[in-house]
């Protein structure tokens, strides 16, 4: 199991090789980042995208929740940290591409579908079950096309369906619709099956997840 001091050592590996082997890329990142992709990803602690895509530093722009959810476009209270990290990277950076990337055993996905925290307190699953609650539609699509919560093609339809979520959701905010109708930018769904590491991309005209 690996602990806060395990980090330290490894900042140190870090230090002593990738710091000093790329000194002139960290030189160049000092100045400022141009990403030219944003990926919005699980929390999970075994889908790292930068792993995924193997990709260096200051190369995607990344945030990362329970779900991969994106929510709707929404100006009234709370604070909108997904939204605000879209609108730095749409309108700031300027990224020319969004990746929603769901994975398979997400427990955000498994949460949602079971209902496991319906109506649970704050600091008892209360926040989760608020959070996963932007996927109920889903929930009920899944429902009615498998019958039962607890198969593994129920499960993985809810994380697909999670992704369609997320990417109908991109496209309330018009900042982003603005720029995918003039050519500026395009969005992408994908899902990573954490048990045969293959990565499946979205056709959105079919609906369907299909390996890279």
């Amino acid at each position: 199991m690996t602990h806060f001091t395990d980090l330290i050592d490894g900042y140190r590996r870090f230090r002593d090789t990738g710091w000093h082997t790329e000194r002139g890329r960290w030189a160049e990142l000092a100045e400022g980042q141009n990403p030219r992709v944003m990926v919005i990803a699980c929390s999970d602690s075994r889908v790292d995208p930068a792993q995924i895509f193997d990709v260096s530093p200051g190369e995607i722009f990344v945030v990362r929740n329970v779900a991969a959810l994106v929510p709707p476009c929404e100006t009234g209270g709370g604070y909108h940290g997904v939204s605000a990290a879209l609108e730095f990277a749409v309108t700031q950076l300027e990224v020319a591409e969004v990746v929603v990337m769901g994975h398979g055993m997400c427990g955000g996905c498994q949460a949602a579908l079971s209902g496991v925290f319906a109506d649970a307190e704050p600091g008892k699953g209360g926040f989760i079950s608020h959070w996963v609650g932007m996927l109920d539609e889903a929930r009920l699509k899944v429902l009615d096309r498998h019958g039962r919560v607890d198969s593994d093609d129920a499960q993985h339809a809810m994380e697909h369906e999670a992704v369609k979520t997320s990417l109908t959701n991109l496209r309330d905010f018009p900042f982003v619709t603005e720029r995918e109708a003039a050519g500026k930018l395009t969005l992408h769904g994908a899902w990573f099956a954490i048990s045969s590491g293959l990565l499946h991309v979205l056709d959105e005209e079919t609906g369907r997840f299909e390996p890279a």
